[in-house]
């Protein structure tokens, strides 16, 4: 009996197929949906009482989001663990692609209810449906993301889509994973009608009965062609591949897998019958299912994200706390941005600076970021709704009833100190205080609230706006109730949480720092910087490490090396991009905030380039290193120190590695992050690579003892032989 999907048989004779996945909040294709799905198949072509049908969900959350993430990771682990070989993979991915052909060929015209969102598996088999109805609710999204978590659209959706509406508009889509709202995917085809919320199963039913005979799909008819055309010996079929594939490269520098798979999933197959051509794409599906990328992109990008941000982290047997009354203090453009996020969520603030026209700008660059997004998601009514939240502050006593704190003032630990205090004189000590500190120490900042318990750091990343993550830094004394309040506020304002303990950097500033500072470690060592900069993108950095710094201020990293020197005393190991650092400050080039750094700004806002004079400040060495060697530098310096972040207890779990680096400071996703990475290369591998780098480079380099303890025992962060945090 089937237990995912109910039938019922009108009087036309029309069977309504109800997808309803039991246990889950939205449906997916499970093992058990598979094989309801079949059956219900075949009861469609074989019964001469059904003649026809529409498929819907059951489900208030929407279509179908897809594949089951424990079937999927299990595929993955089977894939990559050496439990399946390729014939095996090829016969498992082509599963999904061999039911969708028989649905589409079963010789009764078959329609579709798409009642709010409908991603991945859910939209391909749409995609094989004789006729598509989509809700016409602006709210509701469409698409094929695959691509964002490492693989590609495998359920014939790579040849599906590109016969609908065309090869460079299908690629366009796919190679971003951009999703479609209902306008836009009626006018390019990619649904047939659109109706009222609540109409589509009625429309679509309408659309089966006036239309017996329409169960071929126009790529089964002889002479079809594909929009815009294809073949080899078409010229703009030609040139569409040839630009998507400069493109792509230039994008990914071949790093990931997938949508070079997906390129030639589409050329191969979009020249053959349909029958071929889902063959060929379950071939290059299983080519990069069986590669470990894939899994561990699946896995940080998706299995791990959604479960920090339901609460992984979150302790057990605390009641939800969410923020009612938010108290801002600082109105820069950090507080700004924090003001901006709260407000949008429905969270009253109060934004508080050492005078009114500071807090008043302060809330007037949340008016210009919301301003920004007019017509995307934002509403001039949601926007004067948003602003009306916030209000500007001079005085503590404005904060009044405010139930949780984000202290976001500049990075010195005398002036945070004076701010904490003053406001716990009117809040008292039972609110819940977060610092948004990117690298001064928790438990110091602590000290200045009398309930330390009730103290926490909440590091935003900037511009907040923009950037998913939000790291929780737990001091030495922070309580249960406040990790609580703090994830529950990342909750509401719809953020990716990772929580850290308590370290100088805490967990991704400490790592982000070693990129950039390998990259002036080389630079003074005069090696070319425009390799420095080109082989960081080339490792799948979104930036090189010299222009990242100009990003963050040169001057903001002096000063973060001024305060670690005054607080680690003789502890503290200088180093030769500290030099490179304070001298590029001496010579006035802080960076992009002043229009120069390592690199020039125009003043009329054209393209940056390298200051020509780098190779006067830092002569260049005779003999330059190849692109591999500046690679693995770039790459180890950042591997290393994860470890050790992990080996200290600063990270207790991988995942929270993982998500951090990725969405902290873009860490090459197609690695699934540092630790992923690690277990990929494999540990003992990593030791061999770091050691030699030690001999060559000094003592950044050096392996903690826990990582060489893996690489003796193989066990790696992942692999279930409980590798535990210090």
């Amino acid at each position: 009996m089937a237990t995912t999907i109910t039938t019922e048989i009108d009087g036309d004779g029309i069977a309504l197929l109800t997808i309803d996945v039991p246990g889950q909040s939205m449906n997916v294709i499970t093992p058990d949906f598979l094989t309801d799905f079949a059956a219900a198949i075949a009861r469609i072509g074989s019964e001469e009482a059904i003649k026809g049908a529409v498929i819907c969900s059951g489900k208030d959350s929407g279509f179908m989001a897809g594949m089951d993430l424990k079937y999927l990771s299990a595929m993955l682990r089977e894939a990559t663990s050496g439990g399946a070989d390729m014939s095996q993979l090829f016969d498992n991915v082509f599963t999904l692609n061999d039911l969708l052909r028989k649905l589409e060929t079963c010789g009764k015209p078959v329609a579709i209810a798409i009642e709010g969102t409908a991603m991945g598996g859910g939209l391909e088999l749409a995609l094989a449906c004789h006729h598509r109805v989509l809700s016409n609710n602006p709210k509701v999204q469409i698409g094929l993301p695959e691509i964002l978590v490492g693989l590609f659209p495998g359920g014939g959706g790579s040849q599906r889509l590109p016969r609908l509406i065309g090869i460079q508009g299908a690629l366009m889509y796919m190679l971003q994973g951009k999703s479609w709202r209902p306008a836009e995917a009626a006018a390019m085809k990619v649904v047939d009608e659109l109706a009222d919320p609540g109409q589509t199963v009625a429309v679509a039913k309408a659309w089966v009965k006036a239309n017996p005979d329409a169960h071929t799909q126009p790529w089964d008819i002889k002479g079809f062609k594909v929009p815009g055309g294809s073949g080899q010996f078409n010229p703009g079929f030609i040139q569409t591949m040839m630009a998507a594939t400069v493109m792509t490269t230039k994008q990914t520098q071949r790093n990931i897998h997938a949508p070079h798979a997906l390129l030639s999933a589409v050329y191969e197959g979009i020249q053959l019958p349909m029958d071929r051509a889902i063959r060929v794409e379950s071939k290059y599906f299983a080519k990069v299912v069986a590669d470990p990328q894939a899994g561990n992109m699946v896995r940080t990008l998706f299995v791990s994200k959604q479960a920090a941000e339901r609460g992984a982290r979150r302790p057990a047997g605390v009641e939800k706390a969410p923020t009612k009354k938010l108290a801002v203090l600082g109105a820069g453009m950090m507080g700004a941005g924090i003001a901006n996020v709260a407000a949008q969520a429905g969270i009253d603030v109060v934004l508080l600076d050492r005078d009114l026209a500071s807090a008043d700008k302060g809330k007037a660059h949340a008016q210009a970021q919301m301003q920004k997004r007019i017509g995307r998601g934002m509403t001039p009514d949601k926007m004067e709704q948003a602003l009306a939240r916030i209000t500007p502050a001079d005085s503590v006593d404005a904060l009044q009833g405010c139930d949780f704190v984000i202290e976001a003032v500049f990075e010195d630990p005398a002036i945070k100190a004076e701010i904490t205090q003053r406001v716990e004189s009117v809040l008292g000590p039972d609110v819940i205080f977060g610092s948004n500190t990117s690298t001064l120490p928790i438990s110091g900042l602590a000290k200045a609230w009398s309930k330390p318990e009730n103290f926490i750091g909440v590091h935003f990343f900037s511009p907040v706006e923009k950037m998913p993550l939000v790291e929780i830094i737990l001091g030495k004394q922070t309580g249960d109730a406040a990790v609580a309040k703090a994830l529950d506020f990342v909750a509401q304002i719809r953020k990716t949480p990772i929580v850290v303990n308590d370290s100088r950097g805490f967990y991704t500033s400490r790592c982000f720092g070693t990129y950039v500072q390998e990259g002036a470690q080389m630079l003074a060592e005069g090696i070319n910087p425009a390799l420095i900069e080109n082989v960081g993108r080339q490792l799948g950095m979104p930036v090189g490490p010299l222009a990242v710094s100009d990003e963050v201020s040169i001057e903001l990293a002096h000063k973060v090396t001024l305060a670690a020197k005054a607080a680690l005393g003789d502890a503290y190991v200088p180093a030769k991009a500290d030099d490179v650092v304070a001298h590029m400050v001496e010579i006035g080039r802080l960076g992009r905030k002043n229009g120069k750094g390592y690199y020039d700004y125009p003043a009329d806002g054209g393209k940056k380039a390298l200051w020509p004079g780098l190779a006067a400040e830092f002569p260049r060495a005779l003999n330059q290193p190849t692109p591999a060697e500046v690679r693995e530098r770039l790459l180890y310096r950042q591997l290393v120190e994860c470890a050790r972040c992990f080996a200290e207890g600063v990270l207790v779990t991988p995942q929270d590695g993982d998500i951090g680096a990725i969405f902290g400071w873009g860490f090459a996703p197609y690695t699934g992050g540092p630790f992923s990475a690690i277990d990929t290369i494999g540990p003992a591998k990593v030791v061999e690579v770091l050691d030699r780098l030690t001999a060559a480079h000094g003592e950044r380099f050096a392996p903690p003892e826990q990582l060489r303890e893996m690489a003796a025992s193989g066990h790696g962060y992942y692999d279930g032989a409980q590798v535990k945090a210090a």
